[in-house]
């Protein structure tokens, strides 16, 4: 299994200078969504399949779902993406690491804003899921146009499927089978690390080393032409 093996044009069979920073930023979903749905009444800010399902669930009276909550995350998450959408075509002429790197840079921000709220009033919960949220909504269109294969950052369906539906026991040849497992262990370390710190802690510090995970990946994003 080859993790940095990419079948990105330009690149064949080399390395993707990307996967670093999306790695990073993968884990830092497992803690957002760990602060989310464990410290915001059960609403996901990354994952807005689970949103979706949480809303039929609190239509019908189901105990512990907030219609509300999980509204405020999807319209704030759409908002984000379409910002992304916005961003993108601004920056059409500028390589795909320098937009990952301007993005991710916004993404901290609002995660630090998040963070200074959770610190000051932990308990203003959907502002909190809508700074979240809009921060994960940017960050998910602009990845999607980036388009790096089985790195989606925030879900994993389509990893996993790949992973056994690729796999030798089902005929396939285990394309980027390392890249799908890295990405499902980020966010498996994202979330465990979330869990603890929400359990012992609060939100405010989980939502520290969210920002400062993303922080870090923006230094992971390389520079120079070679790298677009």
């Amino acid at each position: 299994m080859n993790l940095h093996h990419s079948s990105t044009p330009g690149t064949p069979g080399g390395p993707e200078p990307l996967l670093p920073p999306l790695l990073t930023v993968t884990a830092v979903s497992g803690l957002i969504d760990a602060v989310s749905y464990l410290g915001l009444g059960h609403v996901f800010t990354a994952n807005m399949t689970g949103n979706v399902v949480i809303i039929g669930f609190a239509a019908v009276g189901v105990p512990g779902f907030s219609v509300l909550g999980s509204l405020v995350s999807l319209a704030a998450f759409l908002a984000g993406a379409g910002i992304a959408g916005r961003l993108g075509t601004a920056m059409r002429h500028r390589t795909p690491p320098s937009r990952l790197r301007r993005v991710l840079m916004l993404e901290t921000v609002l995660l630090a804003v998040a963070t200074a709220v959770a610190f000051a009033a932990g308990h203003a919960v959907h502002v909190l899921i809508a700074l979240i949220a809009l921060a994960m909504g940017l960050r998910n269109g602009t990845v999607r146009k980036l388009a790096v294969p089985d790195m989606t950052t925030t879900v994993l369906t389509l990893t996993l499927t790949g992973l056994a539906s690729d796999s030798t026991w089902a005929g396939g040849a285990n394309p980027r089978a390392g890249r799908r497992l890295a990405s499902v262990l980020a966010m498996l370390a994202g979330a465990l690390g979330g869990a603890v710190l929400v359990q012992h802690t609060g939100l405010g510090w989980p939502l520290l080393a969210s920002t400062l995970g993303t922080a870090a990946a923006v230094t992971a994003v390389p520079r120079g032409s070679s790298a677009g």
